[in-house]
């Protein structure tokens, strides 16, 4: 279903050229569920980015349901993410004024759906991650695992071919956190096709298929420890109950649960073209030697870049997609 092939990303910084992602062939089939390892600066979320069609690489072959991607208009990108791709992103990005009901609707609002038909289908999506009486809510009523389970929700109301979750639980506590891994579980027990990027070992641990990428390089290796923060490797619902405060099983289907608390106070502003560079064709060779100070400055922007980018993607995400 999805074929990415010698993938190489680099940003321009100046005169130097930063290379993010080097060589990178991934394969999916779907109905998988992968989740993409990797620290801070591995250059994880620029591969969610490339995936998702949110960035281009600077050279390599990305086919997707048998189409060349790359070969693909601006125009014709946005018609893949809003009819194909599903994104999930830490922060839940909701808008705020709107309901539950509302922001689930959004992308169909764009795709052409009738009101009365959105309406219906959001109310589907709502109920199917166990939030169905809460149609009318807005954020602010919402405690955060429901707030990022309306996101999700969103993200797949238009049925779309592949789901993409950029740390899905990384503004979560455990016990919210747990329940939407069980969510996702749930959704690729259906069939969803599911790829996750996360630096966490405990919530990589869902998922069936596991990759881990450093300094730019993608490795399926059994070798390669699956958990990256040092916890050893306990089975995933053992350490997030462990965690949780002790209550009888919870399912996801469940309609009351927590306390409403007020949403996230918003982030400090990114600026939107942080991740766009020019598209280079990726040098052969180095075209001269860097000072000690020029590679430690050149790192420095490389982590400041790659510790955004979850801001940055859903910027990118709410402007690209639904604006052709």
């Amino acid at each position: 279903m999805l074929q990415l092939e010698h993938i190489y990303k680099d940003y321009i910084q100046g005169k130097m050229t930063v290379p993010v992602l080097k060589d990178i062939s991934l394969s999916v089939d779907a109905g998988e569920y992968l989740a993409i390892m990797g620290p801070s600066g591995s250059g994880k979320t620029t591969l969610m980015n490339i995936i998702g069609c949110l960035d281009r690489p600077t050279s390599g072959y990305y086919h997707l349901n048998g189409h060349d991607i790359l070969a693909y208009k601006d125009n014709e990108l946005s018609d893949v993410r809003l009819n194909h791709i599903g994104f999930v992103f830490q922060s839940f990005h909701l808008l705020p004024k709107q309901s539950a009901l509302e922001n689930v609707a959004l992308p169909l609002i764009y795709a052409g759906v009738s009101k009365k038909e959105r309406h219906e289908r959001a109310a589907q999506a709502l109920e199917r991650v166990g939030l169905g009486d809460r149609v009318s809510f807005k954020p602010t009523q919402l405690s955060g695992g429901q707030q990022q389970r309306v996101a999700i929700a969103r993200a797949i109301v238009n049925h779309p071919t592949i789901l993409l979750a950029d740390e899905p639980t990384g503004a979560l506590d455990s016990q919210s956190g747990a329940q939407v891994m069980e969510l996702f579980q749930s959704l690729n027990d259906e069939g969803m096709t599911i790829i996750m990027i996360t630096h966490d070992g405990e919530i990589a641990s869902f998922a069936r298929r596991k990759a881990v990428i450093r300094d730019g390089i993608l490795s399926e290796n059994p070798q390669d420890p699956p958990i990256l923060t040092g916890t050893p490797p306990t089975p995933p619902e053992t350490k997030i109950a462990q965690k949780a405060d002790p209550q009888p099983e919870m399912k996801i289907s469940q309609k009351a649960e927590e306390t409403p608390i007020p949403a996230p106070g918003s982030k400090s502003e990114v600026t939107p073209g942080a991740m766009s560079a020019p598209e280079e064709k990726r040098p052969k060779t180095t075209s001269g030697r860097m000072s000690s100070q020029e590679v430690l400055e050149a790192l420095d922007r490389l982590e400041a870049l790659e510790t955004d980018d979850a801001d940055v993607s859903a910027k990118k995400y709410i402007r690209r997609r639904y604006k052709k």
